[in-house]
């Protein structure tokens, strides 16, 4: 039996079991602990701020292969401490050995070991209170005996030649620009966690002087969420700070706090997602899982949102022992935690209302404007959060009151011309009875009548001759003009805004759909003559399978033979509707949500596919009245800064930008 074993032959005697030198034991727990340059780092800067470090300063050379030093103003290390800090499981952070209420970035006692068994390792440690420093030497385990040595305070740790003791991994490390990076990313991402604390990341590969400074970070003072601010800010930029919303939500001794930007400032990768979990970086999929499930359809295919989360909870509620590198973590109510953050994502972004982020970028307006140089943070404008999405944090958001909703009735007849069905169907007003062409207000002074969205009259003007001029002090302003019967112009007190009309509209229609889903179900028109709609079997099969959630939707359907689907009722919302398009992307919806979704989701994915069917669709000319109603419903609807595919519904622009693109400025 044996001789088939590759490593044993007939004649051999099975291997015994027998204890790992220390030297292996160390390396082993390296690979688990130091995978690269940027975890050795970790660990040292953690241990500085266990130490209570309120400065730390970073150099590196070689993206972290040949040197790291790490020097902080902590309260330091006697010569008996420095020999049992490079011992494997002792430690300063365990209370009584107590592995459930851990308040300490480090705690297993792996870090200084693992690293002195493949590098050089120096630690050079100054208690405070005490005379003199030490010095201790670690080269690829061997541990020499601590010599005074010169320093005014804390603890300076100097890791050279990483992996020098097992070269082979080193082959397996990336370009020193790489690593550089990823040293970089660990120090930003330890720096938010403790905005207290000053930093500085500098590379030395080049032996001159000070080195290239990489980050830097001044101690932020002040109240948490303050300091916590301006970390923010100089860690992941100004326009984080313009595109976000603040977070802040409790259940059952959990706190979420942090920010999440607006759905249009999404990002292209997930590499801006930041997670603190009681002090402590992490990477956790569950926590990234949620931030992204409260965007909902909010977000376009492949874009992620960038966030900062920080999330505090009794310590026996998380399990940080469960990864060596500690940067995992474990609830004991994942649940309970991945509903906080979708109900507090999904809240913020619903007071945000219409803000959204401007699509027009610098360099898109530098190359309007011909090579000049693109406008600068003082010229942007962006439309402010609604009241409780400031919590009075300078920065994220402004201070507008947006203006009451619009009753049911004032919509009915603003929006009686966009509906696109005949005027004779009718749709339920606010008591649910029909309104008729009559209800419709006399058009202002100079307007041309116009027969809804029927071909207009060949006099029609594009351009609004009566603008109504208190409308500007609004956040979307007063409608202006309408360009290649698409876009809406609008002018504000400080700039203009471009409004997709259907982009728009579609989402507007959206959230009505769901408002009433959500109250009592959608109303809906029973047709005159069912329509009847051939399909592929297997879409047909799918959409009668769905019947029940259809009919919530205001969908109601029922077979009619092999391949066919009657259509009895439609959404009221909707107006007059091609049931065969509408079946058709009703199918893809099923098909894409998949029978193992949540009812909701694809109740809300079948009501978004109807929505871009009932719209106001691109082309359809519009009136003053028409479009001005657009932009007050904006305002009010909450997410109307996206349309249902998560596209940007409008853009603004302000004069300083205007102005820079015609060089006045």
């Amino acid at each position: 039996m044996n001789a088939s074993h590759p490593n044993i032959s007939a004649l051999d005697a099975p291997p015994r079991i027998r204890r790992l030198g220390e030297a292996a034991q160390n390396r082993i727990a390296a690979g688990e602990v130091v995978e690269r340059p940027a975890s050795a780092v970790k660990e040292l800067v953690e241990n500085a701020l266990d130490a209570g470090a309120t400065r730390v300063d970073i150099a590196i050379a070689d993206g972290g292969k040949t040197l790291i030093r790490v020097a902080d103003d902590g309260h330091g290390m006697s010569p008996e401490d420095l020999l049992l800090a490079v011992e494997r499981h002792a430690t300063s952070k365990l209370v009584d050995e107590d592995l459930v209420h851990i308040r300490s970035f480090g705690f297993r006692g792996e870090a200084l070991p693992s690293i002195g068994a493949v590098a050089r390792l120096t630690l050079t440690s100054r208690a405070r209170g005490a005379e003199e420093a030490w010095q201790l030497k670690v080269d690829a385990g061997r541990v020499g005996r601590p010599a005074p040595a010169a320093l005014s305070k804390g603890t300076v740790v100097e890791v050279r030649d990483l992996f020098h003791a097992t070269p082979a991994r080193l082959k397996f490390l990336r370009t020193d620009r790489a690593e550089t990076m990823a040293v970089a990313e660990a120090i930003r991402r330890l720096s938010m966690s403790a905005p207290g604390v000053a930093f500085t990341l500098r590379d030395v590969s080049d032996g001159d002087g000070e080195g290239r400074p990489l980050y830097r970070a001044e101690a932020e003072r002040g109240e948490t969420e303050t300091a916590r601010l301006a970390r923010l800010r100089r860690i992941l930029g100004a326009g984080f700070a313009e595109d976000s919303v603040p977070l802040h939500a409790e259940r059952d001794g959990i706190l979420l706090e942090g920010f999440a930007c607006l759905p249009a400032a999404a990002r292209g990768s997930a590499q801006h997602q930041h997670l603190v979990v009681n002090g402590r970086p992490v990477k956790d999929r569950l926590l990234l899982g949620a931030l992204k499930g409260g965007y909902g359809d909010l977000l376009p295919s492949g874009r992620h949102p960038a966030a900062a989360l920080f999330l505090t909870c009794p310590e026996e509620l998380v399990d940080v022992n469960v990864h060596p590198a500690k940067t995992e973590v474990r609830f004991r109510d994942p649940g309970m935690v991945r509903g906080l953050i979708v109900a507090a994502v999904r809240h913020a972004m619903a007071e945000a209302g219409h803000r959204a982020t401007r699509s027009m970028g610098d360099a898109a307006l530098g190359a309007l404007g011909q090579g000049m140089e693109g406008p600068g943070a003082e010229g942007r404008v962006y439309a402010s959060a609604a009241p409780g999405a400031q919590r009075g944090l300078s920065g994220f958001g402004g201070g507008w009151t947006p203006p009451p909703r619009p009753s049911q009735g004032a919509l009915s007849a603003a929006y009686a011309a966009q509906a696109p069905m005949p005027a004779a169907w009718g749709q339920p007003g606010a008591e649910g009875a029909a309104w008729s062409p009559a209800d419709i207000p006399a058009p202002a002074e100079g307007y041309a009548a116009r027969p809804g969205f029927a071909e207009a009259p060949m006099g029609y003007s594009a351009r609004i001759e009566a603008p109504d001029e208190t409308a500007e002090t609004l956040p979307l302003g007063a409608a202006r003009a309408q360009l290649h019967e698409t876009y809406i112009v609008a002018q504000t007190e400080t700039g203009v805004v471009f409004i997709d009309q259907h982009a728009a509209h579609e989402r507007l229609v959206y959230e009505r759909l769901k408002t009433q889903l959500a109250e009592n179900g959608v109303k809906t028109q029973a047709l005159l003559i069912p329509e009847v709609v051939d399909m592929a079997e297997g879409d047909a099969e799918l959409v009668l399978s769905a019947a029940e959630e259809l009919a919530q939707a205001g969908l109601v359907v029922d077979a009619f033979g092999p391949g066919a689907v009657c259509v009895r009722e439609t959404p009221a919302e909707l107006g007059q509707v091609d049931a065969k398009a509408i079946l058709r992307d009703v199918a893809d919806e099923l098909a894409a949500e998949g029978a193992s979704s949540a009812v909701e989701a694809r109740l809300h994915a079948v009501l978004s596919r109807m929505a871009c069917h009932g719209s106001v669709r691109a082309g359809r000319r519009l009136n003053g009245p028409e479009m001005n109603a657009l932009l007050r419903e904006m305002e009010a609807t909450p997410n109307s800064g996206v349309c249902n595919h998560g596209r940007p519904t409008y853009v603004k622009l302000s004069l300083a930008e205007l102005e820079k693109l015609f060089a006045r400025r």
